[in-house]
């Protein structure tokens, strides 16, 4: 719960830049396509700190690289509330955007390697259903503030700085990662997390633990090699591959609905506070989202689960985009809203899964990074095509076709992809 309340801070910040970007576009008058590069440099800052940020995780520690994380996210969201030129908001977007890949790529690591082997989903679900708290909550505060001060969208950017000041605090007792710790050749002190640990719960059991019982599935061998260098070996340099893909076609049609929804339900002849109120209402599915994810990540193999939810959420955009009503952007919206929370935990812990310890945080954040390269070109990708592919009055449609077919291609890749649940980490 504490790791997820970065999470949520993290979602809060990535909705509030879509929530603000016509009212940005009429203080700093600047033009549609201007105004997008919002979007597109917090996300380009987002690959830069997922990157930098996992590797001082990787040579330093799991700790350092989540505390780092938090503390650019924070900085970034109170300087963008300040800005007073548009120039301004992109620098501060792209800090900001560096924290929030951090943080996505250090707790999908840190809750692997603390979670036990036929759990992982579930924790790294508990933790992630925390942000999507964030995503449900935004919008409504954003209806409540954009459209009615001018100062509205400043206000939202300044409540998720300061909640990040409270992670900070939060965070100070989170115990350092026992694998790691080995993987460094720190025998003692990952034994004496793992003595805690054991306290702890003597204390809730009263008194006793369970008998240790060997396991019946044969660990990887733990790799004391270190660098950079493994995740270029084989199998990792094809999942390396295989991983960014997935993320990169799923990412550019989930930021596209993310961020681009608001300003795409205006251009369909919605007016701001409506397109916010129906957003808003279909983004409570991702709480529901978030509490299936829970109970159901460690049910069948990740792969499939994920494929389906891809397949899932392809059909709702189609049905959006081609039947526009108040209803139906409402009903679907919020069941997209459920497969979005559902299939980015799952997702998280099968990449986590497949690299081994020395490197992990690396290729979580080199995979997730390749996707958000996807996400950062949302607007280009998905306008662009939309454009070529319709005229002006069908643009909506086209556009939401052009995220509905990154899901498909989500989907058909991740059927192909590795089996791993309950494989044992090293």
């Amino acid at each position: 719960m504490v790791v997820g309340f970065g999470f949520f801070f993290s979602f809060f910040d990535i909705i509030t830049i879509g929530l603000s970007l016509k009212v940005l576009q009429e203080q700093f008058r600047v033009t549609e396509s201007t105004v997008n590069w919002a979007v597109t440099t917090s996300l380009i800052g987002y690959i830069f700190g997922s990157f930098l940020d996992s590797r001082i995780a990787d040579r330093f520690g799991r700790r350092i690289g989540l505390y780092i994380s938090v503390g650019l996210f924070t900085v970034g969201s109170i300087l963008t509330a300040t800005a007073w030129e548009f120039w301004m908001v992109l620098l501060w977007r792209f800090i900001s955007g560096m924290g929030i890949g951090a943080e996505i790529a250090g707790v999908t690591t840190y809750m692997g390697e603390m979670s036990p082997r036929g759990a992982r989903g579930r924790y790294t679900s508990i933790a992630v259903a925390c942000g999507f708290f964030g995503f449900a909550v935004v919008p409504f505060a954003g209806v409540l503030l954009v459209p009615n001060f001018d100062w509205g969208w400043r206000a939202l950017f300044l409540l998720g700085g300061l909640g990040g000041l409270v992670i900070c605090f939060m965070r100070r007792h989170m115990p350092a990662s026992p694998r790691w710790l080995l993987n460094q050749g720190r025998v003692e002190a990952a034994r004496s997390v793992i003595e805690e640990a054991e306290a702890r719960s003597r204390t809730r059991c009263g008194g006793s633990l369970p008998e240790l019982v060997p396991s019946s599935v044969t660990a990887a061998p733990l790799h004391l090699e270190k660098g950079f260098k493994i995740l270029f070996r084989a199998p990792h340099r094809k999942r390396l591959w295989f991983f960014g893909l997935v993320w990169f076609f799923y990412y550019t049609g989930n930021y596209g609905w993310l961020e681009l929804s608001s300003e795409l339900l205006v251009e369909e002849g919605f007016k701001l506070g409506q397109s916010l109120w129906l957003t808003g209402i279909a983004s409570m599915g991702f709480i529901v989202g978030a509490v299936l994810a829970i109970f159901s990540s460690d049910w069948i193999a990740r792969k499939w689960s994920c494929a389906l939810l891809a397949l899932a959420w392809t059909v709702l955009l189609l049905l959006i985009g081609w039947f526009p009503s108040e209803i139906m952007i409402m009903v679907a919206g919020f069941v997209a809203a459920i497969s979005i929370s559902m299939i980015i935990p799952m997702m998280y812990t099968y990449t986590a899964e497949v690299f081994p310890t020395a490197v992990r945080a690396t290729g979580v954040s080199i995979t997730d990074g390749i996707g958000h390269i996807g996400g950062a070109l949302c607007p280009q990708i998905i306008f662009g095509l939309a454009a070529l592919t319709a005229a002006k009055e069908y643009q909506f449609p086209a556009a939401l076709t052009v995220m509905a077919v990154t899901g498909l291609l989500t989907a058909l890749l991740l059927a192909l992809g590795p089996q791993t649940d309950k494989m044992a980490l090293e």
